[in-house]
């Protein structure tokens, strides 16, 4: 069964000012997004927990620069998307 992926209006306005300034990785964007709703443990995301301020929080690779943190419950299949960025600016 899918993971439901949880888009906060937070989120949505982060996500388009990021795929304005970078639109020549929107294809790469979307791919990650659709595995992350199909299997969010699968090694190509590289999905890892975080920590410091941003801990019980997780991060997945849309590729070697950018990333996607999230919040990740288990319990109730859901993937709730928090920030979208280069590495510097989302950690």
């Amino acid at each position: 069964m899918p993971y439901q992926l949880i888009y906060p209006d937070s989120y949505i306005k982060r996500a388009k000012k990021f795929l304005r300034k970078h639109p020549e990785i929107h294809n790469q964007y979307r791919k990650t997004l659709e595995l992350l709703e199909l299997d969010p443990y699968h090694p190509s995301l590289r999905l890892h927990g975080l920590e410091g301020r941003l801990k019980g929080l997780s991060s997945v690779s849309i590729n070697m620069s950018y990333r996607i943190v999230l919040e990740l419950e288990i319990k109730d299949e859901e993937i709730i998307l928090i920030n979208v960025g280069d590495h510097d600016h989302v950690y």
